[in-house]
């Protein structure tokens, strides 16, 4: 579980990073990748379980997607707009 906090925590660090312009977009994206990678080598290794590791994979998506300035909700809105 404490891994777990490590991991949002460096999640919120990484949505500081991801700024307007894209060197920030960029190093984003690869914090987020570091993870999801950590997070599938912590889960090959028995550290994780596959629930721990989909949720940091999860927030990794979720850094991902605020670099790029796409959220869900956002998403959602544009999609009902449209429709």
């Amino acid at each position: 579980m404490k891994k777990i906090i490590a991991f949002a925590s460096a999640a919120v660090l990484g949505l500081g990073v991801a700024a307007c312009d894209s060197p920030a977009e960029e190093a984003a994206e690869e914090q987020a990748e570091a993870m999801e990678d950590q997070a599938d080598e912590m889960e090959d290794a028995g550290v994780l379980t596959d629930e721990e590791a989909d949720a940091i994979e999860a927030e990794a998506d979720d850094i991902e997607d605020a670099a790029e300035g796409d959220t869900d909700a956002m998403t959602e809105d544009m999609e009902e707009a449209v429709n």
